[in-house]
């Protein structure tokens, strides 16, 4: 046996090893998760109270079990139904899904089927035909250097970052439903008040107008309960005005008018959430914000897009090819017609391109350091909104005590003044003082309560609660 045949067999090897290799190389950069740019914990006073050891976590907690009005459940889910930027976010889900499968189809050749046909003068002066039928594949790159699998993987993580973009707009519409729904109560609670002191203004004035016909009240005195009978009426047409703007706000975010149909909902002061949700520490937290893991998927993205330009710089092999069948008469192009195939690879070696191929490189690392900046500022935005609200509810609890304790002590004070007034020891201006300080303290303790029932939403929101459905805690259980 000769040299020659010795070296061939090893020449054959040492390419398809060289090929198997470069097929399973990758310019993509190692991914190294950036580190959390917050404190290892939240501020003290966000943490003042103590959740239980046994409650889950707000991700954890879907939002069917969160609300208990059963009026505010249905209106969250025709909002699920029928809001459109929550339609739009789950559209953007499927046209990035179709740009996955486009790149994922770079990764395989395609075949196409056609028939050629040619006619033409020949040497002799004849006219001759020529017919092809059959399979071709037409540029196929061979991706030795991983070009087109680091661009698959990059339209992969966009993927999955428009799926927690998704969760991030649910979470954002259920939150704004229920605060807008708690906005609704107060109003109503805000009105009733106002009716009431309204009414009670009159009967104030009638009485003051009756005293000043009998020389018993002063001109002041009249004017003003004249003037505190004004200010209840600006407030009751500031609020019906209001009232009609939340609840358009609110048809807005459910995405269509709202059903007569709807549920008996509570009142504002049976309204009851969980208020002992567990925060736990930033890095466990922030993670399972949606918010969070999209910044982090666009990152990958990004991270992916540099491996594809570090490919640019090697060469670019393509395929051309095709088999079937060839005749000069297209009637026999299928019975008697002959093989032919053709075979044509291309190696393209990039020598002089003006700088595009370092100047896209440049780019993608730029894009790359803007996306680590852009899911910094993500955490950073969560642990913000956390700790505020954390903040909210360690205070906000003790507010409304101190508002309502203050309610009380003031209703005491107009039931006492009124019978000063009455057994001639106070005079009419301290009734009317009286009067206005109940009415405010009124609309105090119901702008509080809200605040809180609302800090208590916002909270279940940036814990990363309100994506996950009832269902899915019961698939997830079964076996």
């Amino acid at each position: 046996m000769s040299k020659h045949s010795f070296q061939r067999p090893a020449l054959h090897l040492a390419t398809l090893s060289a090929a198997l290799w470069l097929a399973g190389c990758s310019f993509i950069p190692t991914f190294t998760r950036p580190a959390a740019p917050v404190a290892p914990a939240f501020p003290q006073v966000a943490v003042a109270s103590t959740p239980s050891a046994d409650i889950k976590a707000a991700a954890d907690i879907e939002w069917q079990s969160f609300f208990k009005d059963a009026r505010l459940k249905r209106l969250i889910e025709l909002s699920l139904e029928n809001n459109r930027d929550l339609r739009v976010a789950a559209l953007n889900i499927d046209a990035t899904r179709a740009k996955l499968q486009v790149a994922r189809a770079d990764q395989l050749p395609s075949v196409n089927a056609g028939i050629n046909g040619s006619r033409g003068p020949a040497a002799s002066g004849a006219i001759t035909s020529s017919y092809t039928a059959g399979l071709s594949v037409t540029a196929y790159e061979l991706d030795f250097f991983g070009r087109v699998r680091a661009l698959s993987q990059a339209a992969q993580a966009q993927l999955l970052a428009t799926e927690e973009a998704r969760k991030t707009v649910q979470i954002s519409l259920i939150a704004s439903v229920a605060n807008t729904y708690l906005t609704l109560l107060a109003d109503d609670e805000l009105l009733r008040i106002t009716r009431d002191t309204l009414m009670t203004r009159q009967a104030s004035l009638r009485l003051m107008q009756l005293k000043y016909d009998n020389d018993s009240a002063s001109k002041l005195d009249l004017s003003t309960a004249q003037s505190q009978l004004e200010a209840a009426k600006v407030s009751l047409a500031q609020l019906t005005r209001q009232r009609a703007t939340d609840e358009s706000a609110l048809v807005l975010l459910v995405g269509q008018p709202l059903p007569a149909d709807l549920p008996a909902g509570l009142g504002l002061a049976e309204q009851g959430f969980l208020s002992d949700l567990p925060a736990g520490v930033p890095s466990e937290l922030l993670v399972r914000r949606p918010d969070v893991r999209q910044a982090e998927q666009n990152l990958l993205a990004l991270n992916a897009n540099i491996g594809a330009a570090r490919a640019a710089f090697f060469p670019r092999i393509t395929l051309t090819a095709s088999a079937g069948v060839a005749s000069n008469d297209l009637e026999q192009l299928f019975n008697n017609g002959t093989s032919a195939w053709s075979f044509a690879p291309q190696l393209l070696m990039p020598i002089f391109d003006a700088g595009r191929n370092k100047a896209n490189l440049e780019a993608a690392k730029v894009n790359k350091d803007i996306a680590i900046a852009q899911y910094e500022k993500a955490i950073q935005t969560g642990f913000k909104e956390v700790a505020d609200a954390l903040a909210g509810r360690a205070t906000l609890g003790e507010q409304l005590q101190a508002q309502t304790a203050q309610l009380v002590a003031t209703q005491t004070t107009m039931q006492l003044t009124d019978l000063r007034f009455k057994a001639g020891a106070a005079s009419s201006f301290d009734v009317l003082e009286a009067q206005r300080s109940l009415f405010a303290a009124q609309q105090a303790q119901v702008q509080v309560q809200t605040q809180q029932l609302q800090n208590l939403v916002t909270l279940y929101k940036v814990l990363g609660g309100g994506w996950t459905e009832a269902n899915d805690q019961q698939k997830a259980a079964q076996p």
